[in-house]
């Protein structure tokens, strides 16, 4: 039966695939990241100047997209939304994400980061543009937006609970985990696998679990390999069987049975799997074109050597789920055929430009060794550090001791602390971020006496800025950083 499976889930693939390689001059862009990452922020921005990009009305300055060679050279020459083109994947909420950014209805005051989404959305957009030889032509994007918890997923095709629950134990188990950990690992403790089924001993294991999966995404410890996903963003599978399970401390080599507790845990993980995991994969992830992931690395840098580590296991579990690249025709079928992946370090503006390259360095630093450890092959893969929507501007201050310091300037959120002030959500404030390390591999070090590393640095989050209208009234497209750069990489040599 688990042959005849594969064999109709490789059909469906096949399927997928052809369709697509037929569709005309069109591309599907991938958007991910995990919890915070700026998702939602990022697609918003990219429509919003994209849409906008051929119109010089409402442009900001004179070239906003100056690395994005169809807009700089002129050439292009018109961008809409069309149509959603999946009937059964919701729509992307881009006007209602528009409108927390500029503020609700037209109140500038109360403007906010939209709500980030916890499911996959598509929106389609079209761009027409002229080649440098003058011949117009047409690009149509889809635009897929999923939560970087689905991406982490991907690797648990591969595995059978017994090793799922034993590499969760194992990391559970680490230093940084195990305070979090263990309520959890004492109720499972005092459980024997071999026992009957019992409905309310794996709802509570799965409660327990899942309480631990959230302590560990909290700001204070930003750790980042947290799988199943949808434990975390259930939507309307919440309470369902196939969310309800956990690992289990098993006994090597043992093969328990069906009726027993462990055999009842096993059975959900692979429904997890087949249920959830498998048609993602299939009907979204493997036609994927190119893909952007969205890196919230100041929150680990924030939190500490501890949440660096797991966030560079994270990008090497990503980067096995993009394991293939170029092939041979049933290969790319098969597979996903995704031949560009940019990894984006994002929120660039709550660091003074001074330390951009260190950012994208750190980044670099984290994908190089993640790319030997899950032997990525074919795609291309970049690095930038960017902000879809620049929050903050730039200044020079004077320290405690009149050194003058490279700050940045915004609006603090709400609630936002740096050494005892809390922020009300309506003052500026000039805030010195803190030096980032010359050398990436000190972001692993603990913090010594003394040194400005990551007990020192100070990352806030800000409001958005205020939005700036042409003479018209028109809202023009919010300020950002290094956008275009995503753009050219992402989109480029598709548009020349």
């Amino acid at each position: 039966m688990s042959f005849l499976s594969d064999l109709l889930f490789e059909a469906q693939i096949i399927a997928q695939n052809l369709g697509d390689m037929v569709a005309g001059p069109h591309l599907r862009l991938g958007v991910t990241g995990l919890s915070r990452a700026g998702k939602t922020v990022f697609i918003t921005a990219l429509i919003d100047q994209l849409t906008k990009a051929a119109r010089p009305s409402l442009r900001r300055g004179k070239n906003p997209l100056p690395v994005f060679r169809v807009q700089a050279e002129g050439r292009l020459t018109r961008g809409e939304l069309e149509p959603q083109p999946d009937d059964a994947v919701p729509r992307f909420s881009y006007e209602k994400h528009l409108e927390a950014l500029h503020g609700p209805k037209g109140d500038t005051g109360t403007r906010h980061w939209p709500e980030s989404t916890s499911q996959i959305s598509e929106l389609r957009l079209r761009l027409e543009f002229e080649r440098p030889n003058g011949q117009q032509k047409t690009l149509t994007i889809d635009i897929v937006d999923y939560p970087g918890e689905w991406l982490l997923d991907l690797p648990l095709l591969d595995k059978s609970y017994a090793e799922w629950s034993r590499e969760t134990l194992e990391a559970s188990a680490s230093p940084a985990r195990a305070t979090l950990a263990e309520e959890w690992r004492h109720f499972i403790g005092q459980l024997d696998p071999k026992m009957g089924m019992a409905e309310e001993t794996a709802r509570e294991a799965a409660e327990l679990f899942t309480t631990y999966l959230k302590g560990c995404r909290a700001d204070i410890y930003a750790f980042s390999v947290l799988p199943p996903g949808r434990f975390l963003m259930p939507g309307d599978l919440a309470g369902s069987p196939a969310l309800t399970f956990s690992p289990l401390m098993l006994e090597e080599g043992i093969a328990y049975p069906a009726h027993s507790l462990a055999g009842m845990m096993e059975r959900r993980f692979e429904a997890y799997k087949t249920h959830i995991v498998r048609p993602f994969f299939r009907d979204h992830f493997v036609r994927l074109d190119r893909q952007i992931v969205l890196v919230d690395a100041l929150s680990a840098l924030n939190a500490g050597a501890a949440a660096v580590r797991d966030l560079e296991a994270a990008l090497s579990d990503i980067l096995v789920a993009f394991r293939v690249g170029h092939g041979n025709l049933l290969t790319n079928l098969l597979r996903p055929k995704i031949d560009k992946i940019l990894f984006a370090a994002t929120k660039a503006d709550h660091l003074h430009h001074t330390s951009h390259d260190r950012l994208e360095a750190i980044l670099r630093y984290l994908t190089n060794r993640a790319i030997s450890r899950a032997e990525a092959g074919g795609a291309t893969i970049d690095v930038i550090a960017m902000a879809a929507v620049r929050a903050t501007r730039e200044a020079m201050v004077s320290g405690e001791d009149g050194t003058a310091l490279e700050a940045v300037i915004g609006t603090p959120l709400a609630g936002e602390n740096i050494d005892g002030e809390i922020f009300d959500g309506y003052e500026e404030a000039a805030i010195f971020p803190g030096d980032l390390p010359k050398d990436p591999k000190l972001i692993f070090q603990p913090p010594q006496p003394g040194s400005t590393a990551a007990s020192d640095y100070r990352f806030v989050r800000f409001r958005p800025p205020l939005p700036v209208r042409n003479p018209e009234g028109t809202v023009l497209p919010l300020p950002h950083i290094r956008l275009d750069r995503a753009f050219e990489f992402l989109l480029g040599d598709r548009l020349n």
